[in-house]
């Protein structure tokens, strides 16, 4: 074993610093913060970004576009991937988050038509494109809105 092998054991922690507790601790006095300045004080410091009175990047660089914070995002599925279920099968946000299609399901599901689909199946979600439509109705299935 040599020096740079040693690790604490599994499970410990480090004591935290203890702050204030007398000059023989090291940390008395100034509790380890010098003296006096911005980074000595209580709420110290600067800011994440700042960069020393000059105009800061985030400020100096053209701002473009707009984020819509009311718009809705679907957890899309193609129409391929519902062939896992078994025939005659109802299809809904709930049984694509347990088959693992899904991880989850944001605003609602909305099924997309790529690739082809075999099975008989009620889809239920919150929309579905017309290829994806045409091809679940095709093949026998139904296709619910909700």
């Amino acid at each position: 074993m040599k020096l740079h092998d040693l690790k604490p054991a599994v499970g410990a922690t480090t004591a935290p610093k203890r702050l204030g507790r007398g000059t023989g601790s090291g940390l008395g006095k100034t509790s380890g913060k010098g003296h006096k300045g911005a980074k000595a004080r209580s709420g110290g410091g600067k800011r994440p970004g700042f960069e020393g009175g000059q105009m800061p990047l985030t400020m100096r660089l053209p701002k473009r576009g707009f984020t819509n914070n009311f718009r809705t995002e679907y957890a899309t599925v193609n129409v391929e991937r519902l062939n896992i279920f078994e025939d005659g099968a109802t299809v809904t946000p709930v049984e694509l988050i347990e088959s693992g299609i899904l991880k989850n399901v944001q605003d609602g599901v909305k099924i997309l038509g790529n690739g082809e689909i075999t099975k008989k199946l009620t889809v239920k979600a919150a929309k579905f494109t017309a290829t994806a439509k045409e091809k679940i109705e095709a093949a026998g299935g139904k296709v619910e809105v909700f």
